[in-house]
């Protein structure tokens, strides 16, 4: 059997054409109000930006490593103070501190969308169906083909880099705080209900409790995306680590890409390590009132 509609060189199908004209009618129509979502981003970021730069670096320094202390221990006390002075003698306070402003900015936007849609994700199993390939999608599309639509809708900068970067990172705690709602146990559910409960009731005093070891995973997977997307949205003019790392990658400087690279590291295991302690202790509280 020969297969003679296969000619792939004859016939086309113009789905980046489509895609480029609907990204085009977006921004023809409907650029105002994609310029209005961005003021709530730029006010947050600002602040956080400037509280971060503002600060003596001895000041955000010994609060992160009191922090570490507080959620994990003297030993991860001790790699944030030496991690952190590193950094600021690596000529690369300034860069640190825009890209944690930026990561905790996207962070947050992530987790006012994320948890709410997880929740209701979690409760219904018709959204939960219908959220599937999307978050599917989200989650495969590669990070730079957010970049071109983002520029387009938003221009460049900083706000730019956090929105693509919150889209990018959204799909993690959406989808754990889905899984940590569904996970109680329904027995739990029943007991609540039989003693009086509303539904309202069983949310924030019984899943919620129970899904938060969960919920604070998906937290924590959505710091380490947020982290490496920031880095990438240096080329959209966001500021920060990625920085050099574009800088040096630009003009085959590999002293400026690996300092950028190093600091980059240190600034992820140490968000790393105090979510996953948080997480655990979280964890070992659920299994205690259990």
């Amino acid at each position: 059997m020969q297969w003679n509609f296969l000619h792939f060189e004859k016939y086309h199908l113009p789905l980046d054409d489509r895609i480029s004209d609907f990204v085009q009618w977006l921004v023809e129509n409907y650029r105002h109000i994609f310029q209005a979502m961005k003021w709530p981003v730029e006010q947050t970021l600002d602040h956080i930006d400037a509280g971060f730069n503002t600060l003596p670096p001895w000041v955000v320094i010994l609060a992160l490593s009191l922090l570490a202390w507080k959620v994990s221990g003297k030993g991860l006390a001790v790699f944030s103070l030496i991690a952190l002075i590193l950094i600021g003698f690596l000529g690369l306070w300034e860069d640190t501190m825009t890209t944690l402003a930026m990561v905790l900015c996207s962070v947050l936007f992530c987790a006012l969308v994320g948890i709410p849609v997880g929740i209701l994700a979690g409760r219904n199993d018709t959204l939960h169906v219908w959220f599937r390939p999307v978050l599917d999608a989200m989650q495969t599309t590669p990070a730079f083909v957010y970049l071109v639509p983002i520029v387009m809708l938003f221009s460049i900068g900083n706000v730019a880099g956090v929105l693509a970067t919150i889209i990018f990172s959204l799909p993690p705690i959406i989808r754990l705080t889905s899984l940590g709602i569904r996970q109680v146990h329904p027995e739990l559910i029943e007991a609540a209900l039989a003693f009086g409960a509303t539904n309202w009731q069983v949310l924030w005093r019984v899943q919620l409790p129970a899904a938060l070891p969960t919920v604070l995973a998906g937290l924590n997977q959505t710091i380490m995306m947020a982290l490496s997307m920031v880095v990438i949205a240096s080329l959209i003019g966001a500021g920060g680590l990625g920085e050099p790392v574009v800088r040096g990658l630009n003009t085959l400087d590999i002293g400026m890409a690996g300092i950028g690279g190093v600091a980059t590291v240190l600034l992820a295991i140490l968000l790393d390590r105090i979510t996953q302690s948080l997480g655990a202790q979280n964890s070992q509280k659920a299994k205690s009132n259990n």
